[in-house]
């Protein structure tokens, strides 16, 4: 029961699905992070199954890539893409550490979020377009999901907290090897997956989503001196963009091959 409290209070914190009734738990917030793949799994999902569905009708491409472009977004209820605002802000600033954390906390937007946000849709959408254009390997959009949160899980359980993080130690207290286990498994498994579904193609966006992730966290763990809620939603967005990058430019090569 108390695995399935932690999945639900994942949902309602890491997901902008509406939730019938919000339950919280201090005790349990370990097993709430170690089910971030999981919530991966059913954004992912989601993403791909609305990539079929307006890819079926044989509507403009255009429309379909910018649908798909905020569908991850959208279902995460913009809660990475709010953190990637917030730390591109700190980030670009280049002042010192007590001013690029005072900028991170600040609620107000900056232009260097706006300015990153239009660089990151760009980037976004032009990748999409490819995907769709390709018309394979949709599923992949899954992989990257899942695997960008178990990274983001295991830099909640195995980084230093930045001074600002408010539930930092909340969410990694009660920590036990079988969560960092789980987390583990279910990345290995969701590499396997890639490759046997999409052969070298599978496992290079694999790559490029922990390429991703690992550029953007080590980057912001050495700026900032520890993770942070904002800094891990940067990495996610960051991880995520290089896996449908990697699909998009591997998609288009085997295509010309």
């Amino acid at each position: 029961m108390k695995y399935i409290k932690g999945f639900y209070m994942a949902l309602g914190m890491f997901c902008g699905i509406p939730l019938p009734f919000h339950i919280w738990d201090e005790k349990l917030t370990s097993i709430m992070v170690a089910s971030l793949p999981l919530i991966g799994l059913i954004i992912g999902s989601l993403w791909w199954v609305t990539g079929l569905i307006l890819t079926a009708p044989a509507l403009p491409i255009m429309m379909v890539s910018a649908i798909l472009t905020v569908v991850p977004f959208l279902i995460a209820g913009f809660i990475h893409l709010d953190g990637f605002m917030d730390t591109s802000d700190a980030l670009l600033s280049r002042r010192p550490l007590e001013d690029r954390l005072r900028i991170l906390k600040d609620p107000r937007v900056g232009a260097f979020a706006v300015v990153m946000l239009v660089v990151l849709f760009l980037l976004q959408f032009s990748a999409m377009y490819s995907v769709v254009e390709g018309g394979r390997y949709l599923a992949l959009l899954i992989i990257i999901c899942v695997i960008s949160r178990c990274f983001s899980a295991l830099s909640i359980f195995l980084l230093r907290h930045s001074s600002i993080s408010h539930y930092g130690s909340l969410l990694s207290q009660n920590t036990r090897k079988g969560h960092k286990f789980f987390v583990l498994l279910v990345g290995l498994v969701a590499v396997t997956l890639s490759y046997l579904y999409a052969g070298i193609i599978g496992l290079s966006v694999s790559v490029a989503v922990v390429l991703g992730f690992t550029l953007a966290m080590r980057t912001v763990y050495k700026t900032f001196e520890g993770i942070s809620g904002d800094l891990l939603g940067y990495s996610m967005v960051i991880g995520e963009l290089f896996g449908l990058i990697a699909l998009a430019l591997l998609q288009g090569l085997w295509v010309n091959i």
